[in-house]
């Protein structure tokens, strides 16, 4: 999965922000926390839910089951705007 063309995203310095260009239905901006800009930031490359997951793990002190859960969550929804290709 990676994110859509439709989707740029930017770092403001204090969170990431996933912003629509207008080529796909969802119009509008997209301000996370550092855990959803995280894996947005994974997303900008073809990546994997486990590889993800994998990569939060090394990064924070985190269960896996949690940071799973988080991962699965965030998909869900970014897939749920249009901005993510399976």
């Amino acid at each position: 999965m990676k994110l859509n063309n439709g989707f740029l995203a930017h770092d403001d310095g204090e969170s990431k922000l996933l912003v629509s260009t207008g080529a796909v239905n969802f119009s509008g901006l997209v301000r996370s926390n550092p855990t959803a800009g995280f894996i947005i930031e994974c997303l900008e490359n073809e990546t994997t839910e486990d590889e993800i997951v994998a990569k939060m793990l090394k990064k924070w002190d985190v269960a896996e089951e949690v940071a799973r859960h988080d991962v699965r969550k965030i998909v869900k929804q970014l897939k749920g705007i249009g901005a993510i290709d399976d």
